[in-house]
């Protein structure tokens, strides 16, 4: 019936927090039309009809609803009236259970002020303490009062625009009303001083409320523009998230085909690599087979060097990606590094040429690039030392081993070759050396570690790691 953009709705709550709501306001402001809206869509629900409400909204049924709603536009406030009032109040109080909706409009009106607010304060709380669910609108300041100091009971207010002196028709709840009735005449031309002189007129107590409602009004509006205001920020943050998660989500995706991207090429570099491998491996079975004295040096050679070449792409790949300005570092047989493209560590064990090195990682040797090191432990340079035995000279220029290979050997062999794998590694300054003797029955793995348990070089020992040999390998630490 009314066009939607000049619809006010109601937001009214009832028998949660607070079983009665003290609506006060100026007259015209909409106090009536709320008390009748809450009574019919109750009666509508409680009819099975459809009500005009927003989705989630949740209405009671009651056992039945008694409202007191006289047309206070008349002139005639004078004791009929009054009696008229007390008459259906009395009839209200009789039938009403703690099950009942009740609705009064301008309750204690049509007597003596100061009467008549004592008498409805007294049936509010009569109704308040049967625990019946109540709407009652008033001007009565005590009322506003009443509702401030009582649990259960809460003010209320229908909005008023002083600027323009026209209702906006917005319940408010929790801020009781004012009159405006002084602000009205002054708007409308009335005389300062017979204004000044009225206000003289109200009770000190009345103007300490009017001047707390102004104050919450004017509280209520700060907080009204800074809602709207945290509202836009946070619609702001929400689009800035959106864009952060987008964005995010886009990276993800874009890494994720690089990964994909990044293995295709690796499996590919393996296995280009290991076609030739397989293809120079083949070369060196024919030239041993045709060539029965045995293969020549510079077809060894040449095998080894097609051998190096068939290292994977993706290593050199890796290579590129490093900073240009890094230089090679300065490394020497026996000096712990750290290669910075695999974040492995590992030990020096013969430098290839001023830009390579050979590398041990674990039980594996690899020819690294000495910008792709970075040098952890520097041992000091070796001096030379000559070792004479049975004929043999040996000197500290010879390639340091870091492991010893001890699988098909029994027990007694094996104790003679790691005393003097130990001694050779000691007097070369290895940190660490591996022996490998394999799984299989436990039985050399036991008699070694029980060996290396009483030697003189050994400062502890270990079972390899994932990718060290497992249980097949002994690390030794020595000291």
């Amino acid at each position: 019936m009314i066009a939607p953009d000049h619809v006010v709705p109601l937001d009214v709550e009832l028998g949660n927090n607070y079983s009665t709501i003290i609506i006060t306001g100026p007259n015209t402001g909409g106090k009536t039309v709320t008390l009748k809206t809450i009574g019919l869509l109750s009666l509508m629900a409680m009819s099975g009809l459809f009500v005009p409400v927003e989705d989630g909204s949740q209405l009671c049924v009651f056992d039945s609803i008694y409202a007191d709603i006289g047309d206070e536009q008349s002139i005639e406030q004078n004791l009929s009236t009054f009696s008229s009032h007390m008459t259906n109040i009395i009839g209200i109080l009789r039938d009403m259970t703690p099950k009942s909706l009740v609705l009064f409009d301008e309750l204690g009106a049509g007597t003596d002020p100061a009467e008549g607010s004592a008498l409805a304060i007294s049936i509010l709380e009569y109704i308040q303490n049967m625990g019946c669910r109540m709407v009652a609108t008033t001007h009565y300041s005590e009322l506003k009062a009443y509702a401030y100091d009582r649990k259960g009971v809460i003010n209320a207010s229908m909005e008023f625009d002083i600027q323009t002196l026209s209702p906006t028709y917005r319940l408010l709840v929790g801020v009781p009303g004012r009159s405006n009735a002084f602000a009205i005449a002054e708007r409308l031309g009335l005389s300062r001083h017979i204004i000044e002189h009225a206000r003289g007129q109200v009770g000190e107590e009345d103007q300490r409320v009017e001047s707390m409602i102004a104050t919450l009004e004017e509280n209520r509006l700060t907080a009204e523009a800074e809602r709207t205001s945290a509202e836009q920020l946070r619609r702001e943050v929400e689009g800035l998230k959106k864009k952060l998660d987008d964005e995010r989500r886009r990276f993800d995706e874009q890494r994720e085909k690089l990964l994909q991207k990044a293995e295709q090429e690796a499996r590919e570099a393996v296995a280009k690599a290991r076609r030739e491998a397989e293809e120079i491996i083949a070369d060196l079975r024919r030239m041993a087979l045709e060539e029965r004295a045995g293969v020549k040096e510079h077809k060894l050679i040449e095998a080894k060097r097609r051998l190096d070449q068939a290292v994977p792409e993706l290593a050199s790949k890796v290579k590129k990606m490093a900073p240009a300005s890094k230089k090679p570092v300065s490394v020497q047989p026996g000096d712990e590094v750290m290669v910075t493209s695999l974040n492995q560590k590992g030990h020096v064990v013969d430098v290839v040429s001023a830009t390579e090195v050979t590398v041990q990682l674990g039980i594996m040797k690899m020819k690294v690039a000495k910008a792709d090191l970075q040098l952890l432990t520097q041992q000091p340079a070796p001096k030379q030392v000559q070792h004479v035995a049975a004929g043999v000279k040996r000197t500290r220029d010879e390639n340091i081993r870091m492991e010893l290979d001890l699988r098909g050997a029994n027990l007694e062999e094996a104790f003679i070759e790691v005393d003097r794998f130990l001694d050779e590694s000691f007097l070369s300054n290895m940190g660490q050396v591996y022996i490998i003797h394999g799984k299989g029955t436990g039985v050399l793995r036991s008699g070694i570690q029980e060996y290396l348990r009483k030697h003189r070089h050994v400062k502890k020992y270990r079972d390899g790691n994932y990718g060290e040999g497992g249980t097949g390998v002994t690390v030794v630490e020595l000291k």
